[in-house]
């Protein structure tokens, strides 16, 4: 089974838990259906909404629709997950800001250990 943690900040707020309940009911339920695959069967199978970042540590989840959301993520431990951003992705490229604020929240999280289901 893969663990799937939350990042929190140093000031106790969880950014991705905040954007996945400001986006539509429908979409919520894709996402949760999708975290229980990959905490059921794990990363090692293929999910084709998952998709590895190209020259960064981070992988990301792609919900496609309506909205193309997506969820930005890193492998800890044993193949644990650490989420650390979501947001509404508009354009073909990943946004780099998008990208420095997972890495910057990775970085933190390394640093302090922070973590919570």
């Amino acid at each position: 089974m893969t663990k799937i943690y939350y990042y929190i900040s140093p000031v106790g707020e969880n950014p991705v838990k905040k954007f996945l309940n400001s986006i539509p009911e429908t979409q919520q339920t894709k996402i949760s259906r999708i975290f229980a695959y990959i905490a059921e069967y794990g990363l090692g199978t293929y999910i084709p909404y998952v998709k590895k970042i190209v020259n960064s540590h981070l992988w990301e989840i792609r919900i496609l629709g309506q909205n193309n959301i997506r969820v930005l993520y890193a492998v800890i431990y044993k193949g644990d997950v650490l989420l650390l951003q979501g947001f509404l992705k508009k354009k073909q490229k990943t946004p780099k800001k998008e990208l420095r604020i997972a890495n910057t929240r990775y970085l933190e999280w390394l640093k302090s250990g922070l973590l919570t289901k």
